[in-house]
């Protein structure tokens, strides 16, 4: 029975964690859940997109106190509205335990700290583990990027003295997570830096698929009698951009870390996620989102690769959002916000946009694009965005130069050990 579980929960992990072109980057799906997927630029459409310096009620915001105090606050309703969902207001039970208080690790160049974080009064099952090392050399409070990952922290990081991760099968059981390479870190490139790094695993706020609202910190809030979300409240995203201000929680109180100086990173459905976690949480410094694509940077009115009907199928990934996300499958173009206005809402704090130019069905053009339309926020605070309507060619690092920065890389859907070092001298130069 355990080996079966092992199993189906792998096969689950598989088919979740990846798009379905990353199996094969030659051969982009043409059509997906019986629905085609177009990779032509000829067939694109025309669209307009909406203002995100304008009001709803028509009037234009003029200035950056404006912007923060009341048009942002505007935009964040519309896609709690519309589609990542209402987070509950009575989420507060939160504690930590710090039962590793500072090991020397890596030859003593890095000390790891571990800590529980607890989501309920309830401490058995609603937590997630959060990893963390440090410079061992730093003479004052170091900045540090904090990691969500896709994988258990004793996967991510060759250290023994990681406590075992675990993950849920299928059918709501916690169980341990199987020695796996997915989403390995490097952190000893990080810490010459002078830079912490810290990791946690999405799948311990929530489970990624379809009936994880039975097990994972939603299924606490659910209305008396209910089995799903209201239609505006949270899906798992939401979720799992909550869990991340809970360890944002943790490190304002670690006085060996710069809580000033965190930026948060995660790729595809967590690329969006730390978008959405910066949205609402304005302690994170500095966003880095990799190929997040559609429901993330990419624009949803550019018919191209995944669209809001792709992901939103209910053989698929509707469970990330919010039902009333769905409603705009075959209305595209009513949807009040697209992919440009969630990363305004970043402004004024640095963001980096990261993609592979082989991954066409996270649309790498349409986020360069969104870049481009958000640019006017940022100018809004004295800051630069691309600067240019040219698409840059893979491995050009001209926009690093930007606060709204873009990256693409020669590759696909992915994060390539290259894309860490430019994560560094990003953070390096906007951070340090």
């Amino acid at each position: 029975m355990r080996d079966y579980l092992l199993t189906t929960a792998l096969l689950y992990l598989a088919f979740s964690l990846f798009p379905i072109n990353a199996f094969s980057q030659n051969a982009p799906p043409t059509v997906v859940a019986g629905i085609p997927v177009n990779y032509d630029e000829a067939l694109v459409g025309s669209y307009t997109l909406p203002d995100p310096l304008t009001f709803q009620n028509g009037n234009k915001v003029t200035d950056a106190a404006s912007w923060l105090t009341k048009r942002k606050p505007e935009i964040i309703r519309l896609y709690e509205e519309n589609q990542f969902g209402k987070v509950p207001s009575a989420l507060t039970d939160i504690s930590f335990n710090v039962f590793d208080k500072g090991t020397l690790v890596f030859n003593g160049t890095a000390i790891r700290k571990q800590v529980t974080i607890y989501f309920t009064k309830d401490t058995s099952i609603h937590k997630t583990e959060l990893l963390i090392y440090l410079p061992a050399k730093a003479t004052k409070p170091s900045p540090l990027l904090l990691n969500l990952s896709f994988s258990a922290n004793s996967n991510v990081v060759d250290d023994d003295g990681i406590k075992p991760g675990m993950m849920w099968s299928p059918d709501g059981k916690r169980i341990p997570a199987p020695k796996s390479n997915f989403g390995k870190l490097n952190i000893e490139q990080f810490i010459k830096e002078g830079i912490g790094i810290a990791t946690l695993c999405y799948s311990d706020i929530e489970p990624d698929f379809k009936n994880g609202i039975n097990f994972g910190i939603r299924n606490l809030y659910l209305k008396e009698g209910a089995t799903q979300p209201e239609p505006n409240e949270w899906g798992a995203i939401a979720s799992w951009a909550w869990g991340l201000s809970r360890a944002m929680d943790y490190l304002e109180t670690d006085k060996n870390i710069d809580s000033k100086r965190i930026a948060v990173t995660g790729a595809s459905r967590l690329g969006k996620t730390v978008l959405w976690a910066g949205a609402n949480d304005a302690r994170f410094a500095m966003v880095i989102a990799s190929i997040s694509g559609e429901g993330g940077a990419a624009l949803s009115r550019r018919n191209y690769g995944e669209t809001i009907k792709h992901i939103t199928d209910t053989s698929r990934y509707h469970y990330q959002f919010a039902a009333d996300y769905h409603n705009f499958s075959d209305r595209v173009n009513e949807l009040p916000v697209d992919g440009h206005m969630l990363i305004s809402l970043i402004a004024p704090r640095p963001l980096l946009l990261q993609t592979g130019n082989s991954d066409l069905w996270s649309d790498p053009k349409g986020e360069f694009l969104a870049a481009v339309a958000a640019e006017p926020v940022y100018n809004l605070f004295g800051l630069k965005g691309p600067g240019t309507t040219t698409m840059p060619a893979s491995g050009d690092q001209s926009l690093l130069k930007n606060q709204l920065g873009y990256y693409m890389h020669e590759g696909g859907h992915s994060v390539l050990p290259e894309d860490w070092k430019i994560f560094i001298e990003y953070m390096k130069k906007y951070l340090l």
